[in-house]
């Protein structure tokens, strides 16, 4: 289970294809390049039902609040409002964001384990890499 994995620290390590995937959301030269420079560290809790996956860098800190299955509305960290939904599938928290200006539909899976969470993104048909390795 997914809480196995509860307040551990995991800080990017390798990025495939994330300029592509950015791209194709439509984000800015300038954005892109601060996205593919900075090494974030992520962090999953829960408090009761609410589930808190936060994401700090020196570029921006980005903190979703959801409870499993439940729409709501979420900022992009290249600021894009989009409507997220969020389930749990294992250790795999899988995420599917509609996008309502442009209609895009992106997904993201983060699947925990031990040492790292493996991120996979996919918008039309990109699909980024993301790594993070727990921090000692």
């Amino acid at each position: 289970m997914v809480d196995a994995h509860l307040g551990k620290k995991y800080k990017l390590a390798s990025s495939e294809n994330f300029d592509e995937f950015m791209k194709a959301l439509g984000v800015g030269l300038v954005t892109r390049k601060m996205g593919n420079a900075v090494s974030p560290v992520v962090e999953l809790t829960k408090n009761d039902d609410e589930y808190t996956l936060s994401s700090s860098s020196t570029f921006k800190n980005v903190v979703l609040k959801f409870k499993p299955g439940v729409e709501f509305d979420q900022e992009t960290p290249d600021g894009r409002k989009v409507k997220a939904t969020i389930t749990v599938d294992g250790n795999t928290l899988h995420e599917v964001q509609k996008d309502p200006s442009s209609g895009k539909e992106t997904v993201i899976d983060r699947t925990f384990t031990d040492d790292e969470v493996k991120m996979v993104m996919s918008v039309d048909n990109i699909t980024a890499t993301r790594i993070y390795k727990i921090q000692a």
